[in-house]
């Protein structure tokens, strides 16, 4: 099978880090590249989900919360305890 160069532009610091990713896993970059070119030409789609899932305001608003460590609540005594709070 004939082989042909591809060139294409990626971010310096996203280079590095799928590099030392496929490093350990045992492959190069060209490697995991002709993977993911295999893949996508089998499935005929990629080869993974892509989408726009983004949190919305109250998700948001819930994350930043859980981050900063407010509004938390436990340990729990009891099975009980537990439900009492989620309830409230």
């Amino acid at each position: 099978m004939k082989h042909v160069d591809v060139v294409f532009q990626v971010d310096e610091e996203l280079k590095t880090q799928a590099d030392l990713l496929f490093e350990d896993l045992g492959m190069s970059l060209s490697t995991a590249f002709n993977i993911f070119l295999r893949q996508s030409v089998r499935e005929q789609r990629m080869p993974f989900a892509i989408s726009r899932e983004v949190p919305n305001a109250a998700t948001r608003a819930a994350m930043e919360t859980a981050e900063n460590g407010e509004d938390m609540y436990g340990p729990f005594e009891s099975v009980e305890s537990l439900m009492e709070a989620l309830n409230a």
